[in-house]
């Protein structure tokens, strides 16, 4: 997943959203498509209810407006690890939803991870140059905000529907949705089929790594493991997405800015943490 920021950041450079969006999930669809053959995953759609395929709708839908601000804070933000980082809300989010919708009450452990993560966001997203109120945070910060909880809504709905609709058929419904969706825009703008030779390489890299392996490998980790174990495991993709940026674009976060990094993880740590403590 870490290589997913860094070979769509430098095809970015390159590419208006639309035309990344259409060959990315291109190349996803067809890796996708042929793994699902090759596994025999079709058969089980003739198992699914009109409420999985409902599911499946809302959960395309959800992924179109999340995914396209995904890769917007990508484009827009001058640091792929920034975006890693303050992408630790997701966890925040979870937590706040639980909250609301299932009434449940935060202890000290998580309250102080809640706490850690807001003040690691805060500390990425500002902007030390600001002079009007408005330029406060970075430019692409409001995309990550947005991206992160329609995540957390996406990670509560798959908990509960993975186990029968599989992994591999619904990595392929979303990137049905987002290069369908991709496709419209790059029609309705009249962009350009025609792309560079270094935009097809960082494109067909990043799709294996992303749509295809990063995306597959997630949902399975989802079936397989709690999803507070893979929200720890996730939380540190900022780390290999700030050697990666070093690597590929010479670029590191400033002293602040790494140290909210580290406090997003500690934050993440503790809220899962905090959670495991108030179950038992």
């Amino acid at each position: 997943m870490a290589n997913v920021f860094i070979f769509s950041k430098a095809a970015l450079q390159e590419l208006k959203l639309p035309q990344f969006g259409f060959y990315w999930f291109f190349t996803g669809l067809i890796l996708i498509i042929s793994l699902a053959i090759k596994q025999k995953s079709f058969r089980k759609i003739k198992e699914f209810s009109k409420r999985d395929f409902l599911f499946l709708l809302l959960f395309g839908l959800i992924e179109i407006i999340s995914t396209s601000l995904f890769f917007k804070s990508i484009g827009t933000m001058p640091n792929p690890s920034i975006v890693a980082f303050m992408s630790n809300l997701g966890p925040v989010f979870v937590l706040i939803l639980g909250f609301i919708v299932l009434k449940e009450r935060f202890n000290k452990t998580e309250i102080i991870g809640i706490l850690l993560t807001l003040t690691a966001a805060f500390l990425l997203s500002y902007n030390p140059k600001w002079i009007k109120l408005n330029e406060m945070f970075i430019d692409g910060s409001q995309y990550v905000l947005f991206f992160t909880f329609l995540f957390a809504v996406n990670a509560i709905l798959l908990k509960i529907n993975i186990v029968k609709l599989s992994p591999i058929l619904l990595a392929l419904n979303r990137v049905i949705f987002l290069f369908l969706f991709s496709w419209i825009a790059l029609e309705w703008k009249d962009l350009s089929y025609e792309i560079s030779s270094t935009a097809i390489r960082n494109v067909m890299i990043g799709a294996f790594l992303g749509p295809f392996l990063a995306a597959i490998v997630g949902l399975y980790a989802i079936k397989y493991i709690e999803v507070s174990r893979k929200s720890i495991l996730s939380s540190t993709k900022g780390l290999f997405v700030l050697a990666g940026s070093y690597i590929y674009f010479h670029k590191i976060p400033t002293n602040i800015q790494f140290i909210g990094g580290i406090l997003s993880i500690l934050g993440v740590v503790l809220i899962i943490f905090g959670k495991k403590r108030h179950s038992l």
